[in-house]
């Protein structure tokens, strides 16, 4: 994608379902190996299983009529040994074909969450949680049936069919004939519930993903907390057995088309048994050739044989279709287009000064809108503070997620020691920008996991000289668990003063050459930003630090004041030099003036 362009479209749409299938085959392609030896397992076992009909054709016409104790316990002998062998081949082909099917699932899931990683922050803006959430849970987790076991048994009974049909003709091909009239009929009918159900599929993970969202959203901490001083816990608890109502209208649906339809082949099936009986009694009826019993019977069996492999096909048909929805759903995410990607040849920095540059940047997002920032020029030498004020809107989060190339930008550059961001590997920008943001987030887990989110090996004495300059130490250590108290989810058990020093605590632990300050403080009462301010204060030391500033009070030391109006620079300076002007920053700082609480 050019750089000038970071609109997104929706991916592309399979033209059929034979480039579909094609795409899916592909997914098993690393595992061919073990997918032959399934195939070997398979035919061995076909082969041994048509094998009993015509023993039991010698035990009828040879063994028991002549007396031949010998041959009939060879042959007793040898249909005990086909049953064990077709049991063991099928334990065996279970093992391998469920293994493999697990590790195209491992591959999928891997693959779907490796892209969403990478996708830009703007894909996140407009999608809701739950809805990824519930592609790689519900989608991927619905087609396991699929690719564990419906390849194997795709194979396994296709050659059961072909071995057990081979089989019927070398016994009786007017017999065989008679037995296989319906087969089209039946696969046509397969194909038509096929295809409805995948039509149902569709509908339904639908659902389950907007349920998931219901659920990832009112279920949070936040959203309980929103519903209970909302009191729309009721609305909220009726809306979602509403979204649940319709997710069972559909899972009945689903299990029932087709049904009778495919009832109607299982009793045409089971009835064939009696139709070659008949047609055998009629040809001998009107003196055609006798079938001898051993025959008749070896024919029946065989018959019966290649009942339950064809009905199964049949059904794995069916679900092959029905999955093809789920397959489709999970390759729109795969086909995502990535906005930021890294360059083909990408520049390595080993030491970063901290010079951050704007040029002529320009910012929208996408072709059609207008921009959020227009012709910004700023430089902000290596070791010096820039902070940036505004109205709601101005644009000033969007400048500073142009530096870690959060967005990229639409016109002109942003450079880093005079290298163009989009030209640095991911690794140089991870190392090189740190930032600390007004929503803090925290994972569920220790304390010091979270701080080692940062850096993975640091060690007990790193993490506490971290905390301290975040001043959060004696907080943490004052705990029953110290350092290994649980944060809770969001970090649920730690205010928000205390949750902003952790956060400044594991940026400090990574320790940035550049730190991006995202109204850090706007959220805090003023005691909480004041003891906030001064681990911001420690972290900003010897670092290239841009600001962005709700409070004026905090950034009155920047090095450089640049005030944004509908993404233009208006003003820039001091802030003594801006004072003077009496242009837009005063009339700022006389606002937060106005509404600063009274000591």
């Amino acid at each position: 994608m050019p750089r000038d362009e970071i609109a997104w479209t929706p991916p592309p749409v399979e033209p059929g379902q034979p480039r579909q299938v094609r795409r899916i085959l592909k997914l098993f392609h690393p595992y061919r190996g073990r997918l032959a030896v399934v195939g070997l397992l398979v035919g061995a076992a076909s082969l041994v299983s048509v094998a009993t009909p015509f023993m039991l054709k010698e035990v009828l016409d040879t063994a028991i009529p002549q007396g031949r104790t010998g041959l009939l316990s060879l042959l007793a002998l040898g249909m005990i040994l086909s049953a064990v062998l077709t049991s063991v081949f099928g334990v065996l082909q279970t093992l391998i074909s469920t293994t493999v099917g697990q590790r195209v699932m491992h591959d999928l899931r891997t693959a779907v969450y490796d892209r969403l990683q990478r996708m830009s922050l703007a894909f996140f803006t407009r999608t809701r949680t739950g809805e990824v959430q519930s592609r790689i849970a519900n989608d991927i987790g619905g087609m396991q049936a699929t690719v564990t076991s419906t390849a194997t048994s795709l194979v396994s009974n296709l050659t059961s069919v072909i071995a057990t049909i081979v089989a019927m003709v070398a016994l009786d091909w007017r017999l065989t004939v008679v037995s296989l009239l319906l087969l089209p009929l039946f696969v046509w009918i397969s194909r038509r519930v096929g295809n409805e159900r995948k039509k149902i599929t569709t509908q339904r993970q639908k659902q389950m993903a907007v349920m998931a969202a219901t659920v990832t959203e009112s279920l949070s901490v936040g959203g309980i907390l929103l519903g209970r001083t909302m009191g729309r816990t009721d609305s909220l608890t009726r809306s979602f057995a509403d979204e649940s109502e319709g997710l069972v209208d559909l899972e009945v649906r689903s299990n029932m088309a087709g049904r009778w339809r495919m009832a109607v082949i299982s009793i045409v099936m089971a009835a064939m048994p009696a139709v070659i009986y008949w047609t055998a009694g009629l040809a001998l009826q009107f003196g055609g050739p006798a079938v001898s019993i051993g025959t008749l019977v070896a024919f029946v069996s065989l018959q019966q044989g290649l009942f339950r492999p064809t009905v199964s096909l049949l059904s794995t048909g069916v679900q092959i279709q029905t999955s093809l929805a789920l397959f489709q759903r999970i390759f729109e995410y795969l086909d995502l287009p990535i906005d930021i990607t890294e360059p083909e040849r990408p520049v390595h920095l080993d030491q970063v000064k901290g010079e951050v540059r704007f040029e002529g940047v320009e910012f929208r997002y996408d072709d059609k809108s207008t921009p959020i920032l227009d012709g910004i020029d700023i430089t902000v030498p290596a070791g010096g503070s820039l902070a940036v004020v505004g109205a709601t809107g101005a644009g000033k989060s969007t400048l500073s997620y142009l530096v870690p190339r959060l967005y990229d930008v639409t016109g002109g550059r942003v450079t880093l020691d005079g290298v163009d961001v989009r030209d640095l590997d991911f690794d140089t920008l991870a190392r090189a920008v740190g930032v600390v943001s007004q929503e803090t987030y925290l994972f569920h887990a220790s304390v010091a996991d979270n701080l080692r989110f940062a850096k993975p090996d640091a060690t007990d004495e790193e993490l506490h000289t971290a905390a301290k300059a975040a001043q959060i130490h004696d907080h943490i250590a004052s705990l029953p668990d110290g350092y290994d108290t649980l944060v809770g989810e969001r970090g649920h058990r730690f205010s928000g003063g205390e949750k902003q020093r952790l956060a400044i605590a594991r940026t400090i632990l990574r320790d940035p050459p550049v730190l991006i300050l995202d109204e850090a403080t706007s959220a805090l009462d003023t005691r909480t930003e004041r003891a906030v301010q001064e681990a911001i204060d420690a972290l900003s030391a010897n670092r290239t630090t841009l600001t962005i500033a709700h409070r004026l009070s905090t950034i009155r030391g920047a090095d450089q004041i640049v005030v944004l109006d509908s993404g233009r620079t208006v003003e820039r300076g001091t802030h003594e030099e801006l004072l003077e002007c009496e242009g837009r920053y005063a009339a700022l700082v006389r606002r937060d003036a106005q509404l600063e609480p009274t000591r």
